[in-house]
């Protein structure tokens, strides 16, 4: 599992106070954290505002995001804010059923959920989510992984069940199907087995199904008392689904860390450096390396994430005195890219190494340590440069680096006679539970296959 998992924004339903929403859309675009595709951003506003239109709020001024998260989840704050992850987009098999998620998260809107709730800790979800974004957020799985007590509190329940049931009249009312509603419901809790499956886990969408077992008969009764609303005819959908759907960003390859030539990404640290050109890279979860083997030199860099500092500590102190090295001189205290540093050289008592350097970088609450050594062989003023260029390209990550980063996008194809996942998965560029992920997003979850003609989403 990650090394942090994103918190439940509100556990009764990720309903927030006014003007709270506003504030997690800014910071999600400081963070470059929403959706890169305008179409999507276009399409995910129309579906919400046909159902806006068939609600009490009709005329009400909402704002629908789609967040650049491969989490499968969806959020909503009182003021009108609804944000649909990009992640739970992916197991949707149709419009009505990306509508069922949008009609939910309006009706906890509609319902008044935060005014209602006693007791829940609203403003440290709204820190929590905050917090989130601002040290690794986006790259994370699933908002819901971690469930506050609350979130199974027989409140939230009901808060849960009333979203059900006016989301699915709002369905019902917009032309839509309302018994899209339980449908996607069914997607959603195979994604809860499977994560559950390969982790032990939970990954829970905090709406929907959260609260539901798979055969939950109020839930039927509430969405079943919509169907009457819908008349003999359905309209139109806003467009062509499987269309859209074709191209969308899949998962998070650089979610634990990615090198791609000399640049290595992490999606959930929110981190990028580049190495120097032709130098050899290897990363493992705590940290990546990089060494010359051109032959030129014996140089090596290395960026560690340590523990936290602390509190008021500086990156010159964090070094004397949580790493306690006192072989340190010619130290500097710098900026890089706007995160406060400390870089210096080590003295060399013994050895040949011919030269060593030492930086720490302090980001959003986070350690990062360079270490630099030039061998015998090699020249230490390039070794120098190498590593000041190194700690100087590291950065915070952007929506252009997660564009590169993860190159994974849902290719939708007709599925032809003798189609089975586990072929489909050899072809896949899914590289963990390929033929399993297939199932999960195409609702086939634990042991369907494909019926020739149908449309399914495949991962390249």
């Amino acid at each position: 599992m990650r090394w942090l998992k994103l918190i439940l924004i509100f556990a009764a339903g990720s309903a927030f106070g006014a003007g709270d929403g506003e504030k997690m859309y800014n910071d999600l675009r400081e963070k470059d954290a929403l959706y890169r595709d305008v179409e999507w951003q276009d399409y995910v506003t129309e579906i919400g505002e046909r159902l806006l239109a068939a609600s009490p709020d009709a005329g009400k001024n909402y704002t629908f995001v789609v967040v650049d998260s491969s989490s499968v989840n969806a959020a909503a704050t009182q003021d009108g804010y609804i944000f649909i992850h990009r992640g739970i987009i992916a197991h949707c098999r149709s419009e009505d059923e990306l509508a069922g998620i949008i009609g939910h998260e309006i009706g906890h809107v509609v319902g008044r959920h935060t005014k209602r709730a006693k007791g829940l800790n609203r403003l440290g979800g709204l820190l929590g989510w905050i917090g989130v974004i601002g040290t690794s957020s986006w790259g994370m799985k699933d908002l819901g992984d971690t469930l506050t007590a609350t979130a199974v509190s027989r409140e939230a329940r009901e808060y849960e069940l009333e979203a059900d049931a006016f989301g699915a009249e709002f369905l019902a009312r917009a032309g839509y199907d309302p018994l899209a509603m339980i449908n996607v419901i069914y997607v959603l809790k195979e994604h809860e087995l499977f994560a559950k499956s390969v982790s032990n886990r939970p990954s829970v969408y905090h709406g929907l199904f959260g609260t539901h077992p798979r055969n939950d008969k109020r839930l039927h009764d509430v969405v079943g008392e919509a169907v009457p609303l819908a008349g003999f005819e359905t309209r139109p959908p806003e467009r062509d689904f499987w269309d859209m759907l074709n191209g969308l960003t899949f998962g998070d390859e650089a979610a634990t860390g990615l090198v791609q030539g000399s640049t290595y990404y992490h999606s959930g640290l929110r981190i990028v450096v580049r190495f120097p050109e032709g130098w050899d890279l290897g990363n493992t979860a705590s940290e990546v390396f990089g060494r010359d083997i051109s032959g030129a030199s014996d140089a090596s860099i290395t960026v560690q994430r340590q523990k936290p500092a602390a509190k008021g500590q500086t990156p010159e102190g964090y070094i004397r005195e949580t790493l306690k090295r006192d072989d340190i001189e010619n130290g500097q205290a710098i900026d890089i890219n706007g995160y406060a540093a400390y870089v210096a050289d080590v003295t060399i008592l013994a050895g040949d190494s011919q030269g060593r350097k030492m930086a720490v970088v302090f980001k959003d609450g986070a350690v990062y340590l360079f270490k630099g050594e030039l061998g015998p062989v090699g020249d230490p003023a390039r070794f120098e440069r190498d590593f000041n260029e190194t700690l100087a390209s590291f950065r915070a990550m952007t929506a252009s680096d997660l564009d590169a980063a993860n190159r994974q996008r849902i290719q939708v194809v007709m599925a032809g006679p003798g189609d089975t996942y586990a072929a489909l998965a050899q072809k896949s560029s899914l590289k963990s539970f390929p033929e399993e992920t297939l199932r999960v997003i195409n609702g086939h979850y634990p042991r369907g296959e494909p019926r020739a003609g149908d449309n399914i989403k495949l991962v390249r």
